[in-house]
């Protein structure tokens, strides 16, 4: 094994600091008070190759690996979650469904204006009554001659009102049949197409999420991704590897705040020396430090899989709930040390206290994590 950080990872690192430096850290809590979905950011973040990280350069992209993408989403989230969770649900859910099963027409098509960061991508698969339970969606696709007419509704969508497009998987079959759902790309503007409600959240206030809605939406059968029936089968792979993502954007908050818990140890005194100093204190910097650096061989173990078509499925979900738990735990450990002022807004655990629970629920919640390790381990 190499545990060598390669120059490229150090370079894309470097090169995010100094941009969330100027771009994010001084205006993030304005966007997190007034939940504002910063969209021009993402514009410039497509000019600087990181909306399409994992996209070939022939369709426009960076061409990087999952190694280097872990990079990139972990030192976003490292300064404001709300940003690494949009930049994560871009790149891994609506451009790499794309990527991994469009046909070629389709990829020319639209991969270059996803990876150029001048349209932004949603990815929807939950409905109101089917979180966990997927395979029990009610919005349908009915064929009618070369289209489909889509109706019901998407929720809890990242980008559901500022995405430039969407794909979404809806049934086209029996309900709860794994082979009756499909994947269909749909652009913003078309007719029967529209938002709904933007959720009030608690944190990631930052990263828009709202509803989808579709009303006799007409959808031409070229905007199939893959073939029809293949819809859920598609999103499980999907989810493979946007559990690294997860896993990376846990692993950037848990460093956030342990770099803030660490500084202020070092820097709060009490009883005449440095509270870094009290036993209490520097154990539960110890365990914060070892756990997240757990968490962090732990993606890299699935990112390496990932790259070399090894089946991830099982190391992916034991990243992905490990580096969420580890997440939490570290948030709420650095509030902690930092006592009272942990508590205002004044310090930056707060948000990170608050951004961290969305990671053990998004993409599978910790409880779907660990039904998918055991079904693999049991096989």
């Amino acid at each position: 094994m190499n545990f060598e950080t390669s120059e490229t990872r150090n370079t894309i690192a470097h090169s995010i600091r100094d941009f969330a430096k100027k771009n994010i850290k001084p205006f993030m809590m304005d966007w997190d008070e007034n939940q504002t979905f910063p969209e021009e950011l993402f514009h410039q973040l497509g000019a600087m190759g990181f909306m399409g990280v994992l996209v070939p350069e022939v369709y426009g992209g960076s061409g990087m690996d999952y190694h280097e993408y872990i990079t990139v989403i972990e030192e976003i989230s490292k300064v404001d979650s709300s940003i690494g969770l949009s930049l994560a649900a871009h790149n891994s859910l609506c451009t790499n469904h794309i990527l991994e099963f469009g046909n070629e027409v389709q990829k020319e098509k639209w991969l270059p204006k996803l990876a150029h960061g001048e349209w932004i991508g949603a990815w929807g698969l939950t409905e109101h009554n089917t979180g966990s339970d997927a395979g029990g969606m009610s919005t349908t696709a009915v064929a009618d001659g070369d289209h489909y007419i889509l109706n019901g509704a998407k929720n809890f969508i990242t980008h559901g009102i500022s995405g430039h497009i969407a794909v979404v998987i809806v049934r086209t079959g029996e309900k709860g049949d794994s082979k009756g759902m499909t994947a269909f790309v749909i652009e913003k503007g078309t007719p029967g197409f529209s938002s709904g409600k933007k959720e009030n959240k608690m944190g990631m206030r930052a990263s828009e999420t709202a509803e989808l809605i579709f009303d006799n939406c007409r959808i031409h059968k070229d905007s199939i991704l893959g073939e029809v029936g293949d819809g859920f089968i598609q999103s499980m792979k999907v989810l493979d590897g946007g559990r690294i993502s997860i896993g990376a954007l846990s692993l950037g908050i848990a460093k956030g705040a342990y770099e803030a818990a660490l500084k202020y140890a070092q820097e709060r005194e009490q009883f005449g020396k440095s509270i870094s100093k009290f036993q209490a204190i520097g154990f539960k910097l110890a365990d914060m430090a070892t756990e997240i650096e757990a968490s962090e061989l732990l993606l890299h173990k699935a990112a390496h899989d990932k790259i070399k078509g090894i089946k991830m499925t099982k190391i992916g979900a034991m990243a992905k709930m490990y580096a969420s738990e580890v997440c939490v735990k570290v948030a709420n450990e650095a509030l902690q040390i930092h006592g009272g002022y942990g508590y205002t807004k004044d310090f930056p655990v707060e948000k990170f206290y608050r951004d961290a629970k969305l990671c053990t629920i998004g993409e599978g919640t910790t409880e779907i994590q660990k039904l998918v390790i055991s079904r693999n381990i049991l096989k």
